[in-house]
């Protein structure tokens, strides 16, 4: 059974600095078969570097329609990721290929990002340190000194847009801080977390202190931010994005941000990956981008690995999980 990764290096990284007691590895993976691992691939190589395998592993490497039809030894395709939007999930059914996916192995991970972000706006450690490491502390008349405000998280209002796995363990860490927490969600109002109310989305734009989105992308929520939406928001509001980039119409925050209509904009994510230079947002002052890594801490990492591995012994059991 031949296996390839068409882009492993998203999933071990730095394998020297970062591994684990042999975690980030593909090693369990290639007891199962005859494995080859590229660092990247373009999409050029990928019909060339896929046409033997009989099971091929991807995370932002697109198997499209004209990309699976190329592939008639193809059986099985395992997504290195939550989303499979990289796969043409109906072509790949009318081949009688198999798509799994690896759900919720990067729950902790991004929501610690979540809070990370957060706390960068309202506490400014690392400009803190930054000016500490010039030796301003030690020039210091007083034995302390502050030039940005600090702002506690008790009893501001934290709302959430969508509460799958990631967005209720973000109310359940909002809450630990005392904040109250709204949500605009599909799920009704009986079967929402405890403490977390229910909101519209106006009432949820005019009453967040903190916006977090974490929300599916889909026609209905693309640019759910927008001008009009950013109109609604409180001027002290923070808007957190670690959901998708095309949430957010990323040109209309950095708009609001200019004019003083939104205090902080925090993503891990961005229309374009990587985001094109002149993207107003990354020089902007209070804009926090981070380059999409919310999902990569090396425990989420590991799981993804492992459950990926196990995906594939699944399948060559004839009883596959994680089916999309």
């Amino acid at each position: 059974m031949k296996i390839v990764i068409l882009d492993g290096y998203t999933s071990t990284g730095n394998q020297q600095e970062e591994n684990r007691q042999g975690a980030l590895t593909w090693e369990k993976l290639q007891q199962l078969g005859e494995l080859t691992v590229y660092d990247r691939t373009t999409p050029d190589q990928t019909v060339a570097r896929a046409a033997e395998a009989d099971i091929v592993l991807t995370n932002k490497v697109v198997l499209g329609r004209s990309e699976i039809e190329q592939l008639p030894r193809l059986k099985y395709i395992g997504v290195l990721a939550t989303g499979y939007n990289v796969v043409d999930i109906q072509t790949a059914r009318q081949q009688g290929i198999v798509v799994t996916n690896v759900p919720a192995y990067s729950t902790e991970s991004v929501v610690q990002m979540v809070f990370a972000h957060l706390l960068t706006v309202t506490n400014h450690t690392e400009r803190y340190a930054m000016q500490n490491r010039q030796g301003r502390w030690s020039r210091n008349p007083d034995f302390c000194y502050w030039d940005t405000p600090y702002t506690e998280l008790a009893g501001k209002t934290f709302g959430i847009v969508g509460l799958g796995n990631i967005g209720q363990r973000v109310a359940q860490v909002a809450q630990a801080f005392g904040m109250k927490v709204m949500a605009l969600t599909s799920k009704t109002a009986d079967n929402l977390p405890a403490a977390v109310s229910k909101a519209t989305k106006e009432e949820l734009l005019r009453h967040a202190d903190i916006l977090s989105l974490h929300c599916p992308l889909t026609d209905s929520t693309r640019h759910l931010i927008n001008a009009d939406s950013l109109q609604l928001m409180k001027p002290t509001a923070i808007l957190i994005n670690t959901g998708r980039g095309p949430l957010v119409d990323e040109q209309a925050v950095a708009h609001a941000l200019d004019q003083g209509r939104l205090a902080a904009f925090c993503a891990d994510v961005m229309t374009d990956e990587p985001p094109k230079a002149d993207n107003p947002l990354l020089q902007h002052p209070h804009a926090y981008v981070t380059p999409h890594i919310a999902w990569a801490s090396v425990e989420a990492r590991c799981r993804l690995i492992q459950v990926a591995t196990d995906n594939v012994r699944a399948f060559l059991e004839d009883q596959p999980v994680n089916v999309v």
